[in-house]
């Protein structure tokens, strides 16, 4: 009934108005990467896209066409019957890797159809493009929260979420929580480009003219690497230091891992072992053994402290302001932070 385009800017919008969006590349290129919330297409196979994109390079692109529709022809009906299970309202929205063939021969047979179809205007790469030249943009603010291991830095970020501050959970969208420790009770982490998309597809859920508070991490969660446009914003931002005593920490990490596995726990032990020595790496094992977590975790707290406050005193583009606040419940210091960034102190760190 009609084909209309819309934008990477305009691609939430699109989602939250409940429009099915179709992912029309192979399975391969979908699991490597997608748009979160989309549905996997695909117009070919993996390897009937080889075999075009062979005849597109080898010989031209005449040739591809006409053997994507001798593949295609076959599929019609099915396509379009699949996509009204899909769609019943008959409205769908498409994108391929550029926007190009892929995309338009799916919205040219679902529009013969009945459907009205929008099209992402240069496809999954247009999404990427314009979603990496957000977390650059020079009005986009984070704000990067940071403290040693075990200062509920997850929970802070929650608790200032639901006060209506904008946060991205980096170690939820990896699946790790940073340490040697941070894959345990994790599910798998994605491959780095899903990584990627699921942090720029929360960018564009973000008012850039209001500050995103982000968590303190290496450029490495585990096996997933933040993109290099948010890294280098994140090294040039405010930070924020909370500081927490000891002991509370060592109950968070208590309370928050999972201890009732204990070869998970010698194996990651054994990843730290030549930087904790073989002495704390043999007394930690025993404590795990011996069923003693406290001690174990203790061990293991005093390095990464020691990790902690050596980077924090190397030359910084920032520098971070430090916030003593010992006694407090999670909620109470969210409080206190957004307190903070709305005092003429932080306007003139800021500016």
């Amino acid at each position: 009934m009609s084909i209309s385009y819309f934008k990477p800017e305009e691609l939430i919008a699109v989602l939250e108005s409940n429009i099915p969006l179709l992912d029309v590349r192979s399975s391969s290129e979908y699991k490597k990467g997608h748009i979160e919330g989309t549905i996997s297409f695909p117009l070919f196979n993996d390897e009937e896209r080889s075999e075009v994109g062979t005849i597109y390079k080898k010989i031209n692109p005449e040739q591809a066409l006409l053997r994507g529709l001798q593949i295609i022809g076959p599929k019609m009906h099915d396509m379009v019957v699949a996509a009204k299970k899909l769609a019943p309202s008959r409205k769908v929205g498409i994108y391929c890797w550029r926007g190009g063939k892929r995309s338009n021969s799916l919205a040219w047979l679902l529009d013969l159809a009945g459907f009205h179809v929008q099209l992402l205007s240069g496809g999954y790469k247009a999404f990427r493009q314009y979603a990496n030249s957000l977390c650059s943009n020079p009005a986009m603010q984070f704000i990067i929260l940071g403290g040693r291991t075990g200062s509920a830095k997850t929970a802070i970020l929650s608790h200032l979420k639901d006060k209506g501050q904008q946060v991205i959970d980096l170690e939820a969208l990896a699946h790790h929580k940073g340490s040697a420790f941070g894959w345990i009770g994790e599910r798998d982490q994605k491959v780095n480009e899903q990584f990627e998309n699921d942090i720029f597809f929360e960018v564009l859920k973000m008012d850039i003219s209001k500050p995103i508070w982000i968590e303190n991490e290496s450029k490495n969660i585990g096996k997933n690497f933040i993109p290099e446009s948010m890294w280098s914003k994140m090294k040039a931002s405010i930070i924020i230091h909370i500081d927490i005593d000891f002991e509370t920490r060592l109950d968070h990490l208590i309370k928050n891992y999972q201890l009732n596995n204990n070869d998970q726990l010698i194996l990651s032990f054994n990843k730290i072992q030549k930087r904790i020595g073989p002495t704390d790496t043999k007394r930690a094992l025993d404590y795990i053994h011996e069923h003693k977590y406290r001690d174990a975790a203790a061990i293991a707290l005093k390095y990464y402290d020691s990790c902690y406050d050596y980077s924090f005193k190397l030359p910084k583009l920032v520098s971070p302001i430090v916030f003593n606040l010992k006694s407090k419940t999670n909620e109470d210091i969210a409080d206190e932070l957004i307190q903070f960034i709305n005092s003429k102190e932080y306007e003139q760190r800021n500016n």
